[in-house]
């Protein structure tokens, strides 16, 4: 296959088709963008597994976690036996830019790093999405919550714009936690939040409960991935995951962050480290609390187990 050009050694091809369907962007802008933000999205992908989503022409967008094995020698990699699939999966790390480079040439649109660094866990994190129909600023007013429980508990976080419709709210965690006690706190946190303005706000896992409110997701703690800062969205636009200072977080919609626009607001920082605060421990409290709440993935399939057999009679 001929090449278009080449970049730090690899080989870039196709680079004028069109991205997907409703990009309005070519695969050349994917790959300008993240070589643009390489100094930005390296640093949250380095030493972690990654998981990608990619986009293949006529075909619907799949997410990728096993290496290809005709991926180059010079990707370094990971493997991490997976316990759902029950299976060692062998990801990438995405330490430097000939690895993004190779990523964006492969039409990997989306960038999951794993919350897991070596063996620590690094990030608490609440997934705030609004309701179906809802605006943006419920998701605003939601994130306030969090903040405030957080600080309540005496932590502090960061947010940070999903690239779709929702945000996402990071707490640097010291080293120490193990996951349950990590998946525990974030249960508190949300749970925490939630009480502060039931109405607003809902913890419950299944859609049909939540009554058009903004759900708090806490349930990305552990093995689960989260969209990395800086990384684009597989959404019409190309949208891109970007960080938000609180007090200005009112004052924009996802739609304002794309990949032709994030560039020029960069300047020559990176808002996400910025705006990170040191990692800090999980207070013991929030910990035992969280401990008493029931998991929601696992409470929402028992439940869907019982209102099964209610509608058949059973």
């Amino acid at each position: 296959m001929t090449s278009d050009e080449t970049r730090d050694g690899v080989a870039l091809t196709n680079l004028d088709q069109p991205l997907f369907d409703g990009a309005d962007a070519t695969k050349r802008d994917l790959v300008d963008y993240l070589d643009a933000v390489r100094e930005r999205i390296l640093p949250a992908l380095r030493g972690r597994a990654l998981s990608v989503m990619r986009v293949r022409p006529g075909q619907p967008p799949f997410m990728q976690k096993n290496l290809p094995k005709y991926a180059p020698s010079w990707i370094r990699t990971v493997t991490i036996w997976a316990e759902a699939s029950h299976r060692q999966v062998t990801y990438a790390l995405c330490d430097d830019r000939r690895t993004l480079l190779w990523f964006a040439n492969q039409r990997a649109v989306e960038y999951h790093p794993a919350l897991l660094a070596g063996d620590h866990f690094t990030h608490l994190v609440l997934d705030l999405d609004p309701p179906e129909g809802g605006d943006f600023a419920l998701v605003v007013r939601a994130a306030e919550l969090i903040r405030e429980a957080l600080g309540q508990a005496g932590l502090a976080g960061a947010v940070k714009t999903s690239g779709a419709k929702g945000v996402h709210v990071f707490v640097p965690v010291a080293a120490g936690p193990g996951l349950d006690d990590l998946a525990a706190a974030t249960r508190a946190v949300a749970a925490r939040a939630e009480r502060l303005d039931p109405a607003l706000a809902t913890t419950a896992f299944i859609k049909e409960d939540r009554q058009g409110k903004v759900f708090l997701d806490s349930t990305r703690a552990g093995g689960a991935t989260v969209v990395s800062a800086y990384s684009p969205r597989i959404r019409p636009g190309v949208p891109v995951s970007f960080p938000v200072p609180w007090d200005e977080l009112d004052r924009v919609t996802p739609r304002d962050f794309t990949i032709r626009t994030a560039p020029g607001l960069l300047g020559d920082g990176d808002p996400w480290a910025a705006c990170l605060p040191a990692p800090q421990p999980l207070p013991a409290d929030l910990v035992e609390e969280g401990h008493t709440i029931p998991v929601a993935r696992v409470q929402a399939m028992h439940e869907g187990k019982r209102r099964a057999r209610a509608r058949r009679g059973d």
